[in-house]
This record gives C-alpha cells, structure tokens and sequence, in this order.
C-alpha cells in the first residue's frame, strides 16, 4: 500500500467516526432554532455539549493515533495517550478503563501502535465491558498487552487478519485502517502481534517491539 492509499483509508476512517457527533451538532442547532420552551431549549444545549465532546475527543485520539500529535520528538508522554483513550471511550461509560502503563514516555511508534489497538479491543466490545491497557519497557524491548472483555465481543475477521499478516489480496477496507497501521508499526520495528483466539467475551491482543525500538 502506498502513502497515498494509507491516506485516504484515515482521512475514510475519520469522517466516519466523526459523522455521527458532529450531525447530531447540526439536528440539535436546527431544533434549537425553531425551540420556544426553556426545558426543551436546555435539554437541546445538553445534547450538543455532549456532541462537541464526543467530537473534540474523537480528533484528540486520531490526532495521536494516526498523526503527528505528540510533537515530533521520538517519545510521547503515556499520559496524553491515557487522556485520549479516556476520551474516547470513558465519556459513555459503557467501557470500564483500566491504565497499567508504569513508563513515563515512550517511544512514539510505540505509543500509536498502543492506541490503535486499544481502539480496535474497544470497538469490539458492543455492549461494553472492561479494557485494560498495560506497556512494560523489559531488557528485550517493550510489550504492549490490550484485554477485552464484555457480555458480547466481537472483531472482524478482517480486522484480526490485518492485525497478524497486514493487508491481504492487496487492498484494505476503510475499517481496517487502524489494524493496517498498528500492523505496520509493529513490522517495521521488527515486532509482531499477536491475538488470542475467538470466545465471544475475551479478547487479548499482544505486540512486542525489540530492544531497539525500545530506545
């Protein structure tokens, strides 16, 4: 896949996540408009709060994830990736986050292929559920360890395919631009991933990156 490619598969993955919050902004002005009563009016005002939120979260996370965010040293402070996945998924609370990242910073390959994983172990859990997050900097390099675990789980197919072997038949679906990428981070450092098998309610994903990567 070229650069290009890659491009267009974020900017996709990006106006679909963001289509949702940010036509709910533009339903809750029109109602608002035309809205006489007080109550109704508030309860407008409250439904766009949230809409930004979910918004400006959203960009936070792909900013960091898929971007340049976190400037352009070669590492990133932990702390902003755990502010971007509470952002992402604690403001529902359907997801309960659990954070076992002891590093201060880490190397910033390291810490989007972090995010990306996390989102995709997130987006699986449907009806919600427990993720915990842990990164560990050992004499061999880093390992990142994401789990799972809901009342229903679900990952793709494609998405677990893309995750181990990277793009197959040549071409990648917009949905599978964050498994592309995470891919991608862990080959180039010469690193792999790794997937627990299919159980309908648990879900480990594990990625380590050599000593090299690790600096």
């Amino acid at each position: 896949m070229n650069a290009i490619d890659l491009a267009s598969l974020l900017c996709s993955r990006l106006c679909h996540d963001l289509l949702s919050p940010v036509g709910a902004l533009n339903n809750g002005i029109e109602l608002l408009a035309d809205e006489q009563d007080p109550e109704m009016r508030a309860k407008c005002l409250e439904l766009l709060a949230e809409s930004a939120r979910a918004s400006a979260n959203k960009l936070k996370f792909f900013r960091l994830a898929f971007g340049a965010g976190g400037g352009f040293g070669a590492e990133i402070d932990t702390r902003e990736a755990q502010a971007a996945i509470e952002g992402l998924f604690g403001a529902e609370k359907k997801i309960e986050l659990g954070w076992m990242v002891p590093e201060g910073r880490l190397p910033k390959d390291a810490v989007k292929l972090l995010l990306n994983l996390t989102m995709i172990a997130g987006d699986a859990l449907v009806r919600g559920g427990r993720l915990d997050v842990g990164a560990e900097r050992g004499g061999k390099g880093i390992e990142l360890v994401i789990r799972a675990e809901g009342p229903r789980l679900l990952l793709d197919p494609i998405l677990r395919e893309t995750l181990v072997r990277g793009s197959t038949g040549g071409t990648v679906e917009a949905r599978a631009a964050g498994a592309w990428l995470a891919h991608g981070f862990a080959d180039s450092a010469g690193g792999s991933i790794k997937l627990s098998p299919e159980d309908g309610q648990l879900l480990l994903i594990g990625a380590d990156l050599p000593t090299q990567s690790a600096r």
